[in-house]
């Protein structure tokens, strides 16, 4: 396909200078933001031939093994400097529509349910591995495990917006059932749970709030999009231990932003605690403590337990 105007690419000839498939490029740009077209008069989207290189420095990093979240609204600059400390590798295949992404082998029974929107046969997955691997390794080895999935084949064109809302929301309402009898059991200390405002990626509270739960904390769950003065507020309404932070959207300057205003506004007594895919990866000096993972949020919870 031929450009659609000095300096400018159609999605097609954006697709053959990179080798990123048309697809792919349309949902990196719904879900990361990247890239971005731009209008032509007769209303045609168009793309600039500055995000050429760009868009190959993110398919080389795929190539070498790094998740669509991690690299495609990474900046130039920091995909460079990225694949300068990676070794060089033999670059695999592109992946288009038709091409099964290799992460769901381990998963084929959820994958089937998902494209087939049946809950019931997922409810029924969800609940036999609950019960097998206990909740910790629940959201640690199927949940968590199951979201990167869909997400990546959602980045690469293998599943659709629709397939990922169905499945969050099954794996949403699962994980709020099945802690509700650890919620009717917990008697240790409360805390809040929410995201900052901007962030709309809910299910990380629901798998941290099953984490304190199993280890006797009590959970209230705020929500997503939850203005820093209302999560204040409710400090001083309620005996809050700990506020956690859900993070997953990569806006990490921003976030580190929202969260030194929080903790500024929290009482000294108040933790607070910060996890996720968009988190920081440290907070020095900050009283901001992060939980790389959910293994060491779990530690921490038992070690400050009442």
């Amino acid at each position: 396909m031929a450009r659609s105007g000095k300096g400018m690419l159609s999605i097609g000839a954006l697709s053959a200078a990179t080798g990123v498939p048309v697809e792919t490029i349309r949902s990196w740009e719904r879900r990361y933001g990247f890239p971005v077209a731009e209008r032509k008069p007769s209303g045609h989207r168009v793309y600039s031939l500055a995000v050429v290189p760009r868009l190959r420095l993110v398919s080389d990093a795929l190539a070498r093994g790094h998740r669509a979240a991690e690299v495609v609204a990474a900046s130039e600059a920091a995909l460079e400097s990225l694949l300068a400390a990676l070794p060089e590798t033999t670059p695999s295949p592109r992946v288009d529509r038709s091409t099964t992404v290799s992460v769901t082998a381990n998963i084929p029974d959820h994958f089937g349910a998902i494209r087939g929107f049946d809950a019931e046969t997922l409810k029924r997955l969800f609940q036999a591995e609950w019960s097998r691997l206990g909740p910790l390794r629940f959201v640690q080895e199927r949940a968590a495990p199951l979201l990167e999935a869909v997400g990546d084949a959602w980045s690469t064109g293998a599943l659709d917006v629709r397939h990922e809302h169905f499945a969050s929301a099954c794996l949403g309402d699962f994980l709020r059932s099945a802690r509700m009898p650890m919620d009717d059991r917990a008697t240790g200390p409360l805390v809040a749970l929410a995201t900052l405002p901007g962030e709309l990626h809910g299910l990380g509270l629901q798998m941290s709030a099953v984490v304190f739960a199993a280890a006797g904390w009590r959970a209230l769950v705020l929500g997503v999009n939850t203005p820093v003065d209302q999560i204040v507020a409710l400090t001083r309404e309620a005996s809050i231990a700990a506020v956690a932070v859900s993070c997953a959207a990569p806006r990490r300057r921003k976030t580190t932003e929202q969260l030194r205003a929080l903790r500024r506004r929290l009482p000294r007594a108040i933790t607070l605690l910060v996890g996720g895919s968009g988190a920081p990866k440290s907070l020095p000096r900050s009283g901001i403590d992060v939980m790389t993972d959910l293994s060491t949020l779990d530690r921490w919870l038992h070690e400050h337990a009442a």
